[in-house]
């Protein structure tokens, strides 16, 4: 689901290295979570903050 998400829409939108990816260059909207959320989908549900253009927007 999470690759659902990111990088397999990047690439169905044909932005691929734009869009779905953590690297120089990337758009680096993002969020952190406390924990793995490919091992755990429920990490998901406990967002540490939020970036939008490289920049936090949220950080409770």
């Amino acid at each position: 689901a999470i690759r659902s998400a990111t990088t397999l829409a990047a690439e169905a939108l044909g932005r691929t290295g734009e869009l779905g990816c953590l690297n120089a260059g990337c758009a680096a909207d993002l969020i952190a979570v406390d924990g793995d959320p490919l091992a755990d989908v429920t990490a998901m549900e406990d967002v540490r903050f939020v970036m939008k253009g490289g920049a936090v927007v949220r950080n409770d």
